[in-house]
């Protein structure tokens, strides 16, 4: 059986809040019993639990992470970023996901409650936000990753949504792509708002306005942008451009592409967003805009981990700015 801290004031003769004081210095205690409660500890072998020794002295040295779910494209990308600063730190990680809705958030609930993390890093699951901020309204320091366009009442971490997809719109229209295909993301998210404004207005800054017959909503999924291209060459719609609010959904427009026969880029050039690594492996690899998303990560843990070593959190989002990188869906130059 796992030596305890009762185990300890049992052999030394005294309360295991005179333990605790030992272990944790907080409190006065006697040189002479501090020694002999040292001295059990040693020759029982007790080591005691360091989430305990964080919650009596306050601080349990770990960070929560709320996330949607796994299995978002993106998501390893901003977890690794956090995940290498809040171990470099010296700290551990706690991660909560939403996938089954109101029942993993009342675990999640159930955690604030026990005062399980130090700290929040949020990616948020739709509908959570007003909960999220009462927590950090109540005292709880909580950053959030990836802003969508609520714009919250305390620090976020963001990136250029607006002026990536310009500078996508910018590179098409060099190459001569007068008519984009727009494949977007949920209309209710921020992100897809900001992209498809940033990639309209720099087309009609050149004097080519978007056609709304080309604008078609979809999830982010393979399937969406797959199905998007089918139905337009179905309706003999001309386009020869694809932009993609995903990489995951560029990736299935080159696939509906290459099953209908058209050659990528010469007949339709193809753009997506995040710059996923597989963005690299695609037939033909794709232009993408790069969201920084391992550095939204990082940068997020390190606010965090700063304010809870005494910085104050910033007044405002932190944003790290996007980056085109050019393959061979749209022309190697």
């Amino acid at each position: 059986m796992p030596i305890t801290i009762a185990d300890v004031a049992a052999r030394a003769g005294v309360s295991k809040t005179t333990v605790s004081r030992v272990l944790n210095g907080k409190g006065e205690v006697r040189v002479r019993t501090a020694d002999r409660v040292r001295a059990v500890i040693n020759a029982l072998g007790y080591v005691p639990s360091a989430r305990a020794v964080g919650l009596a002295r306050g601080r349990t040295r770990v960070v929560g992470m709320l996330v949607p779910a796994l299995t978002w494209p993106w998501m390893g990308e901003v977890l690794q970023g956090a995940a290498d600063v809040v171990e470099a730190e010296g700290y551990g990680m706690l991660l909560f996901t939403c996938t089954h809705g109101d029942e993993s958030m009342r675990r999640f609930a159930s955690q604030v409650s026990a005062k399980s993390f130090d700290g929040l890093l949020v990616v948020e699951p739709e509908g959570t936000l007003d909960y999220i901020t009462e927590l950090h309204e109540r005292g709880l320091p909580v950053i959030l990753i990836d802003d969508r366009g609520h714009q919250p009442g305390f620090p976020s971490v963001r990136t250029t949504n607006e002026s990536g997809a310009r500078a996508a719109a910018a590179h098409l229209l060099a190459h001569g792509r007068k008519r984009p295909l727009v494949v977007t993301g949920l209309s209710r998210f921020g992100c897809t708002r900001e992209r498809l404004a940033g990639f309209a207005d720099g087309y009609a800054d050149a004097g080519l306005p978007i056609d709304p017959a080309l604008v078609v909503e979809g999830d982010f999924t393979f399937e969406c942008g797959r199905i998007a291209v089918e139905r337009l060459l179905a309706d003999g719609v001309p386009f020869d451009a694809v932009f993609a609010h995903n990489d995951l959904s560029a990736a299935g427009a080159l696939q509906a592409l290459r099953d209908a026969g058209r050659r990528v880029p010469d007949d339709v050039a193809v753009v997506g967003f995040d710059d996923l690594p597989l963005a690299g492996h695609t037939h033909p690899p794709l232009s993408s805009v790069r969201q920084p998303l391992r550095e939204m990560g990082a940068a997020a843990a390190r606010t965090l981990i700063a304010h809870l070593a005494g910085t104050p959190l910033p007044d405002t989002p932190t944003v790290i700015p996007t980056k085109f990188t050019v393959r061979a869906s749209t022309g190697v130059t």
